[in-house]
């Protein structure tokens, strides 16, 4: 008996030994992927939408739409995530991970043409922790990605891989193209808009958007919106509800239009408003005459010396300066090259 015991006890000891050998030969990469999951999780939250419909038989009631992903992005309990995740919804309901806890929040602000919205709860945790906001302008392709989220209703999941492309240009919920798009590779499925890319570090560098699938699933190419993009229009929405940015206060022809009469470089205006920057400058847009004759207004060429052949185009330029500042327009009329300069002004 006293030899057939020592023996069970040798072998529970070496058994020990061996499960507590698997824990400690972690690789490093594992390890830093833990580590960051740990630090960034308690700053992911679920999305719920909830829209309110009218029921013949209950009256008002409340629908789910779907649900997102979001990220905490300071102390005051502003959460920051898709406009498509919350676009449609008139009550939102955030989770947060190891909380049973519901807690409501309000709409700030969105910017649809960046596909951020800033939301704001209700009623603020105690133990809330801001995400760490990193830079995205200094991403390099081939660096390793992490993303959180809540994909297809598994809450709080972590997905890795690499930054496959920089600058990638998708067309948004918005309208417009967004710009500087981070390509990855990091599996972002349906339930994962809105949730943080993250580096090595656990900093946030973009915030997962969408696929691009024929499936509908992830097939290796996620698209993330980069946070230097929200770190410029987050703290706007909070101030003021909505973006304030420069503008010139133009319309413009739809490309095949334009193409159809000035060929496919420029930008043709439609309409051009008389307080505006473009209209104070002496830009005009198109014209009739009295006998219905249409003629095509003035086409923009460049702005200070970039291109623009869309509206993509002066929409992303003009972002790129402040309001007040000075620029210079480069446009044809009448078949000659002309150029006035302009100050922006706030739309």
């Amino acid at each position: 008996m006293h030899k057939k015991f020592t023996f069970i006890l040798i072998s529970i000891i070496s058994l020990s030994t061996i499960n507590l050998g698997f824990a400690s030969d972690l690789l490093e990469t594992e390890k830093r992927v833990i580590e960051t999951y740990k630090k960034a999780v308690p700053s992911v939250v679920n999305v719920a939408n909830i829209k309110h419909a009218d029921s013949f038989f209950y009256g008002k009631v409340e629908v789910p739409q779907g649900t997102g992903t979001g990220f905490v992005w300071d102390k005051g309990g502003h959460i920051i995530t898709n406009f498509h995740v919350i676009q449609g919804g008139n009550s939102f309901l955030i989770t947060f991970n190891n909380d049973k806890k519901q807690y409501k929040a309000s709409v700030v602000g969105v910017a649809p043409k960046y596909d951020i919205a800033v939301l704001k709860l209700n009623k603020i945790p105690n133990n809330l922790a801001p995400i760490k906001i990193g830079s995205s302008k200094d991403l390099q392709v081939g660096q390793m990605a992490l993303a959180l989220g809540n994909p297809y209703g598994f809450d709080h999941s972590i997905s890795k891989g690499i930054i496959s492309a920089l600058g990638r240009k998708i067309d948004g919920i918005g309208g417009v193209k967004i710009h500087d798009m981070i390509q990855t590779d990091t599996a972002i499925n349906q339930g994962n808009s809105g949730g943080p890319l993250l580096n090595s570090s656990g900093e946030v560098v973009g915030m997962n958007t969408m696929i691009v699938s024929r499936s509908g699933s992830n097939a290796g190419l996620g698209f993330s919106v980069p946070i230097d993009s929200i770190s410029r229009i987050a703290p706007q929405l909070i101030k003021h509800g909505k973006i304030i940015r420069p503008g010139l206060a133009i319309g413009v022809l739809e490309d095949h239009v334009r193409e159809r009469y000035v060929g496919d470089k420029g930008v043709a205006l439609s309409f051009v408003d008389p307080e505006g920057a473009a209209g104070q400058a002496g830009l005009k847009g198109m014209m009739r005459d009295r006998y219905g004759r249409i003629y095509i207004g003035d086409v923009i060429l460049k702005i200070n010396n970039t291109e623009v052949n869309s509206r993509d185009d002066i929409y992303h330029e003009l972002g790129k300066y402040k309001i007040g500042e000075e620029i210079e327009i480069k446009f044809i009329r009448d078949g000659k090259n002309k150029k006035v300069k302009t100050k922006l002004k706030p739309l």
